[in-house]
């Protein structure tokens, strides 16, 4: 071979192996400097089991702060949603305990609901192996309920309950002094009839709200329909309606349901459409109607009644409050039923509202948080249509109840 034409060869060759080793040498840094991929964390085995029986709300969190793990009372308490911890001051902990792996604890005030009842926790988070956060939260609300009414309760109730007893004394005393005068003691005793039956009653009533107020329906909650709650609310009512010749209109949809206690919602509902009954004059309308907003549902009870004074709208709820006292004695009334519906739409996470003009009527609106899908943190009524409850129960800025219930 031309020894020329060698050369040349063996210098294509040598080129051609240098940029393979140069090639070579390139692949071989990349794949060393390649990051690999960290396996997404995973919940340690038994972590699921520990959290189902669980009485305290329990999330386990992951490093981007989404929520893997959480027991069902976390989601009744409402510190989450889908895959997201709501209470930011959780949050905050949740962060911290991940920066430095220490365990922390504190006392809190977060929402309950979506209509902003406070609640009062205590929390505790701890790290969980190197990439998880375990949060732990205790509900401490009803004992600071129980603790605040206990300061006054007992000095409302004595007043309230020297009225009937006081007047039962002096009818006493009066029959036996108008022991000859048959008439007297027929009007007097008549009387003792109808304070004995208040006396009754606020003696009932308060034994209920006593009740109410030491147990809370979310601790141990259960789906409601809301539909079968306002007809036992209705059926209560309906004798009476019927005695007077005023008709009870019922619009509800079948699909609302929400997380609580089915007699205590009974118990709230009827309140309101048994005051709409008494206060409301011979031949009218009360209507019912419940309907979803959002991700709640409101259930309004309408009246063409004799109204509430503006003067008294934001004391309605209060224990033993009366706008009429006079006209409370006709009815039975205690100033307990209003406070009893507070109570129960407050530990539902709900609220209730009320819009009157004397003369004109009343509408009560009672507002609770639809049931969740806990594994898409939506209302279990996903048609996410705003259905309009009834035409007898409109919004007040709309039409007067007077109005509506005509």
């Amino acid at each position: 071979m031309d020894p020329t034409l060698a050369a040349v060869l063996g210098g294509v060759i040598g080129a051609a192996l240098a940029l393979l080793s140069l090639g070579a040498l390139m692949l071989s840094e990349r794949s060393q400097q390649k990051i690999p991929v960290s396996p997404d964390p995973i919940v340690p085995t038994g972590v699921a089991t520990v959290l189902s029986v669980l009485r305290s709300s329990a999330v386990v969190m992951g490093p981007e702060d989404q929520v893997l793990q959480a027991s069902a009372p976390a989601h009744v308490l409402g510190i989450v949603r889908g895959e997201r911890l709501v209470a930011d001051d959780l949050l905050d902990m949740v962060r911290a305990v991940r920066r430095d792996g220490e365990i922390r604890q504190r006392d809190l005030e977060i929402v309950r609901g979506r209509l902003g009842a406070t609640q009062y926790v205590s929390a505790r988070v701890a790290p969980l192996g190197s990439q998880l956060v375990l949060v732990l939260v205790e509900d401490r609300t009803r004992e600071r309920r129980i603790d605040a009414i206990r300061r006054d309760f007992t000095v409302n109730v004595s007043h309230e309950l020297k009225t009937p007893i006081g007047a039962l004394i002096l009818l006493a005393d009066a029959v036996s002094e108008a022991s000859d005068d048959p008439e007297a003691v027929q009007r007097f005793s008549g009387r003792m009839r109808i304070e004995a039956s208040r006396l009754s009653r606020l003696v009932k009533e308060i034994i209920e709200l006593s009740r109410l107020q030491g147990d809370d329906p979310l601790e141990n909650p259960g789906p409601v329909d809301i539909s079968a709650v306002v007809e036992q609310a209705v059926d209560r009512c309906r004798v009476d309606a019927e005695d007077r010749d005023i008709n009870l209109v019922v619009k509800t949809d079948p699909a609302l349901e929400v997380m609580g206690s089915e007699d205590q919602l009974a118990i709230a509902i009827g309140n309101l459409v048994e005051n709409a009954v008494n206060y409301s004059p011979d031949g009218t309308r009360v209507a019912v109607a419940a309907h979803p907003i959002g991700d709640l549902v409101e259930i309004t009870v309408s009246d063409q009644g004799v109204g509430i004074p503006s003067s008294d709208l934001e004391r309605i709820f209060e224990r033993f409050y009366r706008v009429d006292r006079a006209r409370s004695r006709e009815t039975g009334g205690t100033g307990l039923g209003l406070s009893i519906v507070k109570h129960i739409a407050s530990i539902h996470g709900g609220d209730v509202r009320v819009w009157s003009v004397e003369g004109q009527g009343s509408t009560f609106t009672v507002r609770l948080p639809l049931r969740l899908d806990p594994a898409t943190g939506q209302p279990t009524d996903c048609s996410g249509q705003e259905k309009p409850a009834i035409d007898l129960a409109p919004t007040p800025s709309e039409h007067t109840a007077k109005e509506a219930a005509s």
